[in-house]
């Protein structure tokens, strides 16, 4: 007799579910829906930031029902959809057109990012850190560092040479180590 494991499970459950939903099983999307958003928004949140994290994750929700066709079940549904999400949310960052430079001169970017209060016990605030970083940079550090993607695929999915990559995300990491060392 063969146990699964959790995961196996949520595994099997999501694919049953891929396919009862492909067919038109609105239950069956939102157990998946439930299973999966909260990944879905933190990718988001951290992409686009916290104003426009549920609205787009809403967005990548939409777009899987609408390609739930295409889930051929080659890999994990919950990877299917982690790809979905991230055209989508670089698709709504074109879209509304907040590129901004690449690279940010000067200590701007710093400047913008709240200090630490000094005392006994210094918390840095990670996420707001990210948040602060420039586009760019932000983008790479989320996709490699946070995600880990590898550099040639992020190239891939932002229309970049994977040196543009490497450095942005050396320039995060700089722009990271400087607030934290404050």
């Amino acid at each position: 007799m063969t146990t699964l494991t959790q995961d196996q499970e949520t595994l099997a459950a999501d694919g049953d579910d891929a396919v009862l939903a492909a067919a038109g099983d609105a239950r069956a999307f939102e157990r998946l829906y439930h299973r999966h958003v909260p990944r879905i928004h933190n990718l988001a949140r951290r992409m686009v930031g916290e104003d426009l994290a549920n609205e787009v994750t809403q967005d990548v929700f939409v777009r899987a029902w609408e390609k739930l066709s295409t889930f051929r079940g080659d890999a994990a549904f919950g990877t299917w959809l982690y790809r979905v999400g991230v055209n989508v949310i670089l698709g709504r960052r074109k879209k509304l057109g907040i590129w901004r430079e690449r690279y940010v001169e000067g200590d701007d970017v710093i400047g913008r990012l709240s200090t630490n209060p000094k005392g006994g016990e210094t918390r840095v605030d990670f996420e707001a850190a990210i948040e602060h970083l420039p586009d760019g940079a932000r983008q790479v550090f989320v996709l490699h560092d946070v995600e880990g993607y590898k550099h040639r695929e992020i190239a891939g999915q932002l229309d970049i040479t994977e040196g543009t990559s490497k450095s942005q995300l050396h320039r995060a990491r700089m722009i990271l180590r400087e607030h934290m060392d404050r």
